[in-house]
């Protein structure tokens, strides 16, 4: 069973002041007793005026590398924020594909197994068909610059246009690339696309799991789906609670683990 904590899930934490990355992995190592890091570039970045997050220098990246190999942390997944696809304004879709190469690089630094870049925000809800031959050219070439470094590049069900199933499936086939792979927020899809998960499963290499999926029923049938594909991959809880964030992600913990194992013996 492969376990890990999505950094976003102590977002409030960092805010308050109260944890930085390095408290970060020692809190999933020491804490919580795993071997797998779910990194949040929010952790280590800073976000300019245009929304973009910016990646400290690659000394400061480095460091962290070197904080993740002695505590022997695995990097499953790094989400990028910041550096999405499309943006109604040229010169800043410019910026933030410039922005993607600079994340892109930290993540080879860290040794990412996955890694998630958005192609849109909240305030894209329509793609149309030049912005999809744009997203596809620009997943292609980072999955071809994955190759190179040995991990897999591709969107979440985030917001917007990405939480259309059939979207992200066609984009999946028009990217066609073995480097190329879906981070699956599980059941986060518009309420008309109920199957979501199900629909996506081939090409998912992450998934994470929220506070209302994990005591779903249907999470199951996700689950299940996912299984039936042949995922393989790592189960990660994103839960940013307002308060007691220990307790909340020990009992996100134990709740993905009692869904795992229910689903197994079913």
């Amino acid at each position: 069973m492969k376990l890990s904590i999505g950094g976003f899930s102590f977002f409030n934490s960092l805010l308050e002041g109260k944890m930085d990355i390095y408290g970060y992995l020692e809190t999933v190592k020491y804490r919580y007793r795993l071997d797998a890091v779910d990194l949040w570039n929010g952790f280590f970045g800073t976000e300019d005026h245009d929304g973009l997050v910016r990646i400290r220098d690659e000394q400061g990246i480095r460091k962290i590398r070197e904080a993740l190999d002695e505590r022997q942390l695995t990097v499953a997944n790094i989400a990028i924020d910041g550096a999405h696809l499309i943006d109604k304004d040229a010169a800043k879709r410019e910026k933030l594909y410039q922005n993607a190469l600079v994340n892109l690089r930290a993540s080879e630094i860290l040794g990412a197994k996955t890694v998630r870049i958005d192609f849109c925000k909240s305030d894209t809800e329509v793609i149309n068909e030049q912005d999809f031959d744009y997203i596809v050219k620009r997943y292609r070439e980072f999955s071809e610059r994955a190759a190179e470094h040995n991990y897999i590049v591709g969107p979440e069900n985030h917001m917007g246009a990405a939480l259309d199933p059939n979207l992200m499936k066609r984009i999946a086939e028009a990217v066609n690339h073995p480097n190329f792979g879906i981070l699956l927020h599980l059941k986060r899809w518009k309420p008309e696309f109920p199957n979501g998960d199900a629909l996506v499963a081939p090409w998912v290499v992450h998934t994470h799991v929220d506070a209302k999926t994990v005591v779903s029923e249907e999470a199951k049938v996700s689950i299940d789906a996912l299984l039936e594909a042949g995922y393989n991959g790592y189960w990660a809880v994103e839960y940013n609670a307002k308060e007691n964030q220990y307790a909340e992600i020990e009992y996100m913990l134990a709740s993905v683990k009692r869904l795992l194992t229910q689903t197994a013996k079913a």
